[in-house]
């Protein structure tokens, strides 16, 4: 309780000094709409089904990207992690696309796949699998040897070294990398929307900037801040839930 208690008042004192610029007019109301007008535009669009419908589309790009992500993020991490040589077969061209940022092959990505769906879940695919898969590879690769010689003496499969000690030991390191992929996937999904969609919080945003609609723009930008907090609030919770432990082990 006393860290929200601590935490709310930054946001308390930015919104009062949002409040004092608009109240005296330090800046224009065409550039900075008062906190009452775009409250106002937030009720307004929540009761049209506006807001509603384009968080909806967002989310649901979102979750379909991280979700196709891991499926091929997390045996990967594993499979390089434990072998010496697939990692070094796919390592370089790995660490190449690594280093390109999903938002620079926008304009291929949509030469090869258009303004549809498949579009946006290649750009989130891109964002969200390299955390994931480094996370994964760095916990299954660290792996405390001496465990794994104690699977030795138990004469335990390769199958069996992976399923009982590399994978329970690199959980923290793959809950790490879940946390961040999700939260690239949000930023990512935001940018594709804003260059190349014809619904979502992105493009809600471009429409609004294009039709001289401040107002809408600060509810977007609002529901990106409070939304992506909301998915990282819930991933902790949830990973509380199912790994209480490691939350012991950290106090």
């Amino acid at each position: 309780m006393k860290h929200w208690k601590n935490g709310i008042i930054l946001p308390l004192a930015l919104l009062l000094l949002w409040w004092l610029l608009t109240k005296y007019k330090i800046f224009s109301p065409y550039l900075l709409p008062s906190p009452q007008t775009t409250f106002v535009i937030f009720g307004q669009l929540c009761l049209d089904g506006t807001l509603w419908q384009n968080i909806y589309v967002s989310l649901a790009r979102v979750f379909a990207g991280f979700f196709c992500a891991c499926a091929v993020a997390l045996p990967l991490g594993i499979i390089c992690g434990r072998s010496r040589y697939f990692s070094d077969f796919c390592w370089p061209t790995l660490e190449f696309l690594r280093h390109v940022p999903p938002l620079a092959s926008i304009p291929l990505i949509i030469l090869w796949f258009g303004i549809d769906e498949a579009s946006k879940l290649v750009i989130i695919f891109l964002a969200s699998f390299f955390p994931l898969f480094l996370n994964t590879y760095s916990g299954i690769k660290n792996c405390d040897k001496k465990l794994l010689e104690v699977g030795s003496t138990l004469h335990f499969t390769a199958w069996q070294k992976a399923r009982y000690i590399q994978l329970p030991a690199a959980l923290p390191s793959i809950t790490v990398g879940l946390q961040l992929s999700l939260g690239y996937s949000w930023r990512a999904l935001i940018g594709a929307e804003l260059i190349a969609a014809s619904s979502g919080i992105g493009y809600m945003i471009l429409d609004a900037e294009q039709m001289s609609r401040p107002d809408i723009v600060l509810v977007g930008i609002l529901c990106i801040g409070i939304i992506g907090s909301i998915m990282d609030w819930s991933f902790m919770y949830v990973t509380k839930l199912l790994m209480p432990w490691q939350e012991n082990s950290e106090a």
